[in-house]
């Protein structure tokens, strides 16, 4: 077995407000022969995702924040080059959440072995068909209580997250879909390909004025990716007992002062509404009955996907800060080349 050099991006300072390359460093490491039960993989995508802007400030959040001269961890996908563990032979697909990195070794506890299914992309594994998928199932079913014939209003529906809520919402028998999005195409993709029944640019200004006009018979689902002033609008556009799945609020996420909240939030009593808020890590008990729907879905051609891919573990900054600025349609990817 032999020696390999990794290159791996750490949080090099904590960001105030939008993050800047001078909070990353990149780093080389040099990878002795696997020990006994570890294995090294060489990753083929790895993740970048709008909750690692959360933790990478030092504040109690639902899972603990990045340390300094560490490793940025996350979703990843690859391959095992060398194993000293009976269980992930070479050549086995892993995933994992040693996250930004072209190669990694650890024990072999740390990767899940995944099928390789001809045909099917490895980097749905990291989206549509793994956790991203399921953050939209889970907040359908299990946190709003979608029922048949409801109307779902979805935040930055054109994201990762946002292009799965659409399309399985419409799966499990919603009525009107509604997205919002961030530019002109984004909004003619949710429509044509995504199967949004309306959806309006959030850039043009009154994001309540735009959903009301949307949405004339109001809202039953909110699927929020946003926050601010789209959870105010959803509060104005709610029927009575509406319910929302609050899984992000990427509006906030770099301001450096309070942001106000929806100056409505009455509506919370006076229409009977219910707003929780969710992580997946709490549901992964329902993975089985996501990947059995998602098993029937796929196949049949009725769910489609879009990636943004960024070339080269060294571009991996400029694709988190891209995707935090919106330029990604659906996920964000880093595809590592060596």
């Amino acid at each position: 077995m032999s020696t390999t050099t990794s290159t791996q991006i750490q949080l090099a300072s904590r960001p105030t407000g939008w993050p800047t390359h001078d909070n990353f460093q990149t780093v080389q490491l040099t990878y002795e022969a696997p020990k006994p039960g570890q294995v090294r993989v060489r990753n083929e995508f790895v993740s970048v995702d709008p909750y690692m802007r959360g933790r990478m400030n030092d504040v109690r959040s639902y899972t603990p924040p990045f340390q300094l001269g560490e490793r940025i961890t996350g979703g990843a996908v690859g391959r095992v080059v060398e194993s000293a563990a009976e269980e992930l032979p070479v050549g086995t697909v892993v995933l994992h959440q040693h996250g930004w990195s072209d190669f990694i070794q650890d024990d072999a506890a740390t990767f899940r072995a995944i099928p390789e299914v001809p045909g099917v992309p490895l980097s749905l594994n990291l989206h549509i068909l793994g956790m991203t998928g399921m953050t939209a199932y889970v907040g359908l079913t299990a946190i709003a209580g979608l029922k048949e014939g409801d109307t779902v209003f979805v935040s930055g529906a054109a994201g990762s997250v946002g292009t799965a809520v659409g399309q399985i919402a419409k799966l499990l028998g919603a009525s009107r879909v509604i997205g919002s999005a961030g530019s002109a195409e984004k909004v003619a993709l949710l429509t044509e390909k995504y199967g949004y029944d309306a959806a309006f640019n959030y850039k043009d200004g009154d994001v309540r004025g735009q959903l009301a006009e949307a949405a004339p018979n109001g809202i039953d689902v909110f699927f929020d990716n946003v926050g601010g002033d789209h959870l105010e609008a959803a509060l104005a556009a709610f029927n009575d007992g509406g319910r929302a799945a609050l899984c992000g609020a990427i509006s906030a996420y770099n301001e450096t002062s309070a942001v106000p909240g929806p100056n409505n939030m009455s509506n919370i009593i006076t229409r009977a509404l219910t707003l929780k808020g969710f992580t997946l890590g709490s549901y992964l008990h329902l993975a089985p009955e996501f990947q059995a729907k998602m098993g029937e879905w796929f196949p049949a051609g009725k769910i489609s996907y879009d990636e943004t891919i960024v070339d080269g573990i060294e571009n991996t900054v400029d694709a988190f800060l891209d995707m935090m600025r919106g330029a990604n349609t659906g996920k964000m990817l880093v595809r590592v080349t060596k």
